[in-house]
This record gives structure tokens, sequence and C-alpha cells, in this order.
């Protein structure tokens, strides 16, 4: 299998504080993708590292939700293999920095690691994984708790003595 990630940044402030966003952001949504067994050939997948302000307008021009996000998921080609012949173009990711940086800070956890964590989460979701009812929930989070384990990142909905809410998900 092939993989292509393009990841973007025209938030500048991703490569200020994580100056290895990029290569990062390639090995992360790769290691999703091989783990994920995908029967085509080649697989391209666009991520953009966005700063907030940008964030909060795609959401409230996908999802109605007039805040910025963490992170955002796209779907592009469906899973039976694009009609041009070329690669399957999986969809998009878009991550703020703002939310991502807040995120991190307030869970106490480092931003490679939730970086990390929320590519894991938009790529499964790419997959088509959702979290829309507790079942789903449970089955999407072992997947990502999995999958970063094997990346040497602790389980991210494990604080201290503490389980993150679902909103938090």
């Amino acid at each position: 299998m092939q993989i292509e990630i393009i990841v973007s940044t025209p938030c500048r402030a991703w490569l200020t504080d994580l100056p290895d966003a990029v290569a990062i952001g390639q090995e992360t949504v790769a290691a999703v993708l091989r783990q994920s067994g995908r029967a085509n050939p080649v697989i391209e997948v666009g991520v953009t590292l966005m700063d907030d302000d940008d964030m909060r307008r795609l959401n409230r021009d996908y999802r109605q939700a007039d805040k910025a996000t963490n992170v955002l998921s796209f779907v592009g080609d469906s899973g039976d293999g694009p009609a041009h012949g070329g690669p399957v173009l999986l969809g998009d990711i878009v991550l703020a920095h703002g939310v991502v940086s807040a995120e991190s800070r307030a869970q106490g956890k480092s931003l490679h690691d939730h970086y990390c964590h929320l590519l894991v989460h938009g790529t499964l979701h790419l997959l088509g994984m959702d979290h829309m009812d507790e079942k789903e929930a449970k089955t999407m989070e072992a997947r990502e708790v999995a999958i970063l384990a094997d990346m040497s990142i602790s389980n991210p909905y494990e604080l201290p003595g503490q389980r993150l809410p679902l909103d938090m998900k």
C-alpha cells in the first residue's frame, strides 16, 4: 500500500510550538492507515493545521456550530475506490492550533501526544468510524487507545485519577 499524506500549515504557530508537526502528522496518519488494512493500493489524506478563526468558520459552515473545535474530518472518496482510477482520496483532517494547545495544557498532556491523538481520531473518522452513540464511542475509543499505545502514547481518555467526560472525546 502506498500512502501519501500532505500536511499544510497555513498557521505558522503550529511549527513554532511543534516544529516537527508535518513529519509527526505524516507518520501518525500513515500508522493508522497501515493498521486499518485498507485494500486500496494508493491512499491520499490531506491534513491542514490552521488557526482557531479559520476552524470556527469551517465548523460553522459545515456543522452549524459557531465555535472553533479541535479537529474536523471531511471524508473524500468512498471505500469502493475513485472513479478516475487514481489514488483513493480518503479525505481531509483539519486541526485548530489554539484549541489543541489549550486542551493539551488543560489536560496535562504534551502537545505532541494530543496532536497525535486527534490525528488518530480524525483518521478513524475518514475510515468510517464514529462516536454518535455510546457503543460506537467505546469502540472508537478502544481503537484509538490501541493505536496510540503502539506509538508509545498513553491513554488520552485517562487523566491522573479521572476519566474525561464524553464531550472531551
